[in-house]
Order: structure tokens, then sequence, then C-alpha cells
């Protein structure tokens, strides 16, 4: 005898597939020639998270002392949420990368497809991890950070490499996991200064 609860969230989870499938079947559908290029190459950059230390280097060469605070904790937010996503919830979830052949991505998109699993998008915490440690710091300068963690997300969709759900499940992680590690690198801070 199947548990009703269990049912119930294989029900749940199958309709949430099936959104996540209906969304990237219309964003491979849509025709956008123009934005092709820039965010294959914005998906490429953000590999390694190389968008973030430039950003990061950025922030401490132009910000001061609270610039380089800005930039030692994203980096430090990254770090943890990296390690998070790629030790912790890959390996957790066997979700595979979607068809993008069989759901027609054109190849004008196309990066190199990842070996590891696709929930959640690594790329996408990444990104919103660094935003989100460097608001910790210096909220100013947070704000065009989040926007270019948000084209990353998105371009990670548009090279079809993931679904929808796994670039905002990993966006909201890396929010979440960032805002526990500031407070954190906080903490270390005022230990050091003890």
């Amino acid at each position: 005898m199947i548990d009703s609860g269990a049912a119930a969230h294989g029900n749940v989870l199958d309709r949430l597939h099936e959104w996540d499938v209906a969304a990237y079947r219309a964003v491979a559908a849509t025709s956008t020639p123009l934005l092709d290029e820039p965010l294959r190459r914005l998906s490429n950059a953000a590999n390694y998270s190389r968008i973030s230390l430039v950003a990061a280097l950025t922030l401490a060469t132009v910000g001061g002392r609270r610039g380089r605070r800005a930039a030692v904790t994203g980096l430090t937010c990254v770090a943890v949420t990296s390690a998070t996503v790629n030790i912790g919830a890959k390996l957790l979830t066997r979700r595979a990368r979607p068809d993008r052949e069989g759901h027609g991505v054109t190849k004008g998109r196309h990066v190199e497809m990842p070996d590891s699993t696709s929930f959640p998008s690594g790329h996408s915490a990444a990104a919103f991890a660094f935003a989100t440690g460097v608001r910790h710091d210096w909220p100013g300068a947070s704000a065009p950070l989040y926007v270019l963690a948000s084209t990353v997300a998105y371009s990670r969709v548009h090279t079809g490499v993931h679904y929808p759900g796994d670039v905002v499940v990993g966006s909201a992680v890396g929010v979440g996991v960032a805002s526990l590690t500031g407070r954190l690198v906080d903490r270390v801070r005022a230990s050091c200064r003890r």
C-alpha cells in the first residue's frame, strides 16, 4: 500500500517538474539573437566565480577599507556557498541536466554542459552569495551585483544547462548561506579585535 503522504509529495514534485520543463521550453523557443552571444559569454565568464573575483578586486581597489571588507566578506560567502552546493546539495540530489537538443535550445546559445547534477545551480548560488556578502558590509555597492547575479542566473537557463527551478533554488541558497556566513564573519572579526 502506498502512503498517501508520499503520493501527495510525489504529485507535487511531478507538477513542479512539469512547470520547470514548460518554462525551460518557453525560454528555448523564444528567439533572442541579440542576447544569445552576450548571455553565452556571461555564463562562461561566471565559471569558477571569475566575475565575483573581478568584482572583489574592483571593490578592494576603489572602495578603500569598506571595499576591502566587502570584498573579503563576499568571497568568503562564495567559498562557503560553493562548498554547500557542490559538496552538499548536488551530491544529495541527482537531477539530470536538461536535454537542450530535445527541447530546441539553439546551438548559438550553448556553453559546455557541466558534468555535475543540475540541482541547484552553483553559478546562481555563488553569484547571489557574493552580492549578499557585499551587501553585508556595503549595501550601496550590492545593487548592481544583484542585477549581475540575476543575469548570470538567467544565463544558465538561456544557455540550456539548467532548469528555471535550479536557478531559483540556487539563488535562494546563495542568499541564505551568505546571510549566515556574513554573521559568522562578523563574529570572527570581533574576536580578532579582542
